[in-house]
């Protein structure tokens, strides 16, 4: 998955604001206590990242 299509997701999911809060601020264990732009700037895979979002906020498996 592109990084502009995670976003738009992650935007669709959360609203746009909260996406952006989320991606800036929240700490997640499952991507090494990084927040979600700090896993983008290291490499790390999209669609890891979105699991980790998805598992984190229990998003429905219909969403993910």
């Amino acid at each position: 998955m592109r990084i502009t299509a995670f976003r738009a997701r992650l935007a669709e999911e959360f609203g746009a604001l909260r996406a952006d809060t989320i991606a800036h601020d929240h700490v997640f264990a499952a991507l090494g206590g990084r927040t979600v732009d700090q896993a983008l700037d290291a490499g790390l895979p999209t669609k890891d990242i979105w699991q980790a979002v998805c598992d984190a906020f229990e998003v429905p498996v219909e969403r993910r």
